[in-house]
């Protein structure tokens, strides 16, 4: 690989929702003619580049990808806020993969990463040839759903970068004993400088669909995660950390029995959702993708 492939490419493509037109920025990594693509997704109120470092240990073998989703890291912002849910995030994506040409492509999805991939996989047809979903499954613990209420949409302010970044890492706690050097690897991407204060990125508004989410509605969008999950007919390997609050290990073993290739592993000491910056995290992917069995169950 040359210099110029080893280095991140920042990159952008227009999309389509019922408000409008808008931007999707996504990091590239590799070689941008390399057939093998990767695509990563990251959670909720994260950016794309949380997956610098992994990315970075994937770029020998891929062609890897990732998107800031709309209302988030560099993307733009829905002109209306109701449009923020998996339905756009899946089309987005749609037209990211199209960008890219491949035929088909490999997804890492972390949290709503995850999400996004189990429902673009369960498409007729969809590009999607295997799977790694980390820390999430069709049915989510409502105690994880209050927790990420309490903070999803306040728009915070704070006097320094470094306040914005503690602020970020104790929100993320759950994703391992990370150093003050990671927390500031990947979480200074979500912060930025506006008159003379530091906000996160994100627009607060993503908060008015999972807030006004109903109970029917999440019972019928477990059920059609379900059914994407059974549809897909590639390898899945589900990741979890042992200390989870989002998915149950029930959960896990419900996945194995309902998808025709499911996997899982456990990851000690993690709660929601490993951060996969450390290289034995990095490896469990790299062996999935690579098409080797998971190192636990």
């Amino acid at each position: 690989m040359t210099e110029s492939t080893a280095a991140p490419r920042q990159q952008y493509v227009q999309c389509l929702s019922p408000s409008g037109l808008h931007r999707i920025a996504y990091t590239e990594w590799g070689d941008p003619a390399n057939p093998r693509v990767l695509v990563c997704v990251h959670g909720l109120t994260r950016s794309g580049r949380d997956f610098d470092r992994f990315a970075a240990a994937m770029a020998d073998e891929y062609r890897v990808v990732c998107p800031d989703v709309v209302g988030r890291g560099l993307s733009s912002w829905l002109l209306d806020p109701r449009g923020y849910g998996v339905a756009q995030y899946v089309a987005d994506m749609v037209t990211l993969i199209a960008r890219t040409g491949a035929e088909q492509v490999d997804w890492f999805g972390t949290s709503m990463g995850g999400l996004i991939g189990l429902s673009l996989a369960g498409l007729p047809d969809t590009p999607i040839r295997r799977m790694l979903i980390n820390d999430i499954g069709p049915h989510i613990e409502p105690v994880s759903l209050e927790r990420i209420g309490q903070y999803v949409g306040l728009d915070e302010r704070f006097a320094t970068l470094q306040e914005g970044i503690d602020n970020a890492a104790l929100l993320a706690a759950s994703f391992g004993p990370l150093s003050a050097e990671e927390w500031r690897e990947i979480n200074t991407p979500l912060l930025h400088e506006v008159d003379g204060q530091w906000r996160f990125r994100y627009d607060p508004r993503i908060a008015v669909p999972f807030k006004s989410v109903t109970p029917e509605q999440n019972e019928e969008g477990e059920k059609l995660l379900w059914r994407s999950l059974a549809a897909f007919a590639g390898p899945v390997l589900v990741v979890r950390g042992v200390l989870s609050d989002l998915i149950s290990r029930e959960t896990v073993a419900k996945m194995i029995e309902v998808g025709r290739k499911v996997t899982s592993v456990e990851i000690a000491g993690v709660g929601h959702a490993p951060a996969f910056l450390a290289a034995d995290q990095i490896a469990i992917a790299r062996r999935f993708f690579d098409g080797e069995a998971p190192g636990g169950s």
